[in-house]
């Protein structure tokens, strides 16, 4: 197995991968770096932790959402149109303070997950 080196959010990591991988694996690292600097960069979560759980779990949610949308007619709109830009909507803002506040209550008072 081939291991690549990545940094998600200023960090490295060393991740496997296996034979061919190497474009999804970096594609996927993409997507989770992306998505945890926006968090990060929204400027209310610092612990990466945190950070990394909320990206996870948007990242689950747009991939429901995406599974959802490949099964309904090619008429239909999507729900999150593609965009190069680095900014949030205001759906997106008040989804992420959502689970910002769901998340600061489940953490209770010492902010540990486990």
């Amino acid at each position: 197995m081939k291991q690549l080196e990545v940094q998600i959010m200023g960090q490295n990591y060393l991740l496997g991968c296996p034979p061919g991988g190497e474009a999804r694996l970096l594609e996927a690292v993409e997507r989770v770096d992306t998505a945890m600097c926006k968090i990060r960069d929204v400027g209310k979560v610092r612990a990466r932790d945190r950070i990394a759980v909320l990206a996870a779990l948007n990242l689950a949610f747009d991939l429901g959402e995406n599974a959802g949308n490949a099964a309904a007619p090619a008429a239909a709109p999507a729900a999150h149109p593609a965009s190069a830009s680095s900014e949030l909507d205001a759906d997106d803002n008040q989804m992420l303070a959502s689970l910002l506040d769901r998340l600061d209550r489940a953490l209770g008072e010492d902010g540990q997950l486990i």
